[in-house]
């Protein structure tokens, strides 16, 4: 219930906090009659826009990461593991290279089908031998994947100083610039990913004490790494594609979630799906408001405030177990 009202409380606070402040009561009345003021056009064209993909953005991340920390067993995992990141920034600058001012909503495909080919490429990889996709392989192939596909990133930069310009701005990672037909793009992706990913947690509980542990306890463990690969896929793919590779969400607030709950995915996968998108607007609102009438990029602050949350659950008590 807290957290439904902190969501609910944050979801306000980035209507109303920006460069123009609009007081919270205002805010209200403009979100329920468009008054046609410039406050209104503020309200409706700019931040309910950004607010919305702040919490799309924020929900597929923090899923993404708690599914991969399930997944692999790996308690410093999160989507960028399986390439997805990298996938997504490599589609980017050769769009930028083939299609110079083609315009976000292209180059959001464009980073959502290298996300999902990179992911394909990781799980077939990882999946070869008898032991098939086990969680060491795939951390392993992601690895590898992820440095051949920086590498091929970093020559394309290199030869293209145009692409170099757009891709350093995208891959800050921001919610800003990014109108509604963005979030109605990536929306059925993320709405997907998410139904998929909170069918798992029972079978997630079951191979977290080992694979054949899991399968004694009925799971199905090839589906339901398959399934999970593929609910991170959606995920990562689509929030990456929109609002470029955001760090620490998809790996701190899972723990920062199991810190209070336990490893128990019945809590741990419903309750970051709530926890992050706060996270997320929370960020995104400090960069609004600290280096005004500019802003610092939502995935700048992100990684100020990470750190030092991630560091303060290692310091403070045992990490949770998976």
């Amino acid at each position: 219930m807290l957290v439904l009202v902190a969501l609910v409380g944050v979801v306000m606070l980035s209507i109303s906090v920006g460069s123009r402040s609009i007081p919270l009561d205002r805010v209200w009345s403009l979100v329920l009659d468009n008054d046609g003021s410039r406050d209104a056009l503020i309200v409706h064209d700019l931040r309910i826009p950004r607010t919305v993909l702040g919490l799309l953005v924020g929900a597929a991340l923090g899923l993404a990461g708690a599914l991969m920390q399930a997944l692999t067993r790996n308690p410093l995992a999160d989507p960028g593991l399986l390439g997805v990141n990298a996938g997504a920034a490599l589609a980017i600058v050769v769009a930028i290279a083939l299609f110079d001012g083609a315009g976000l909503g292209t180059y959001v495909w464009f980073a959502f089908a290298g996300a999902g080919l990179a992911a394909v490429l990781v799980y077939r990889l990882g999946a070869q031998g008898r032991s098939g996709a086990t969680p060491v392989r795939l951390a392993l192939a992601g690895t590898a994947v992820t440095a051949a596909l920086i590498s091929a990133v970093e020559a394309v930069t290199l030869y293209d100083t145009r692409a170099f310009d757009d891709y350093r701005r995208w891959v800050v990672g921001s919610l800003a610039g990014r109108d509604g037909g963005v979030s109605e793009l990536i929306a059925p992706f993320v709405i997907a990913g998410l139904a998929l990913g909170l069918l798992l947690p029972r079978a997630l509980n079951a191979i977290a004490v080992g694979d054949d542990a899991g399968r004694a306890l009925g799971a199905n463990v090839e589906l339901t790494r398959l399934a999970g690969f593929v609910a991170v896929t959606l995920l990562c793919g689509a929030a990456t594609a929109a609002a470029g590779p955001i760090v620490f969400i998809g790996l701190a607030v899972p723990h920062m979630v199991r810190a209070f709950t336990g490893p128990d995915q019945r809590w741990v996968l419903p309750l970051t799906l709530l926890v992050a998108p706060v996270l997320l607007l929370v960020a995104d609102v400090v960069g609004r408001v600290i280096d005004p009438p500019g802003e610092i990029s939502v995935g700048v602050v992100c990684a100020f405030l990470g750190g030092p949350i991630f560091i303060a659950l290692v310091r403070g008590r045992r990490v949770a177990q998976l």
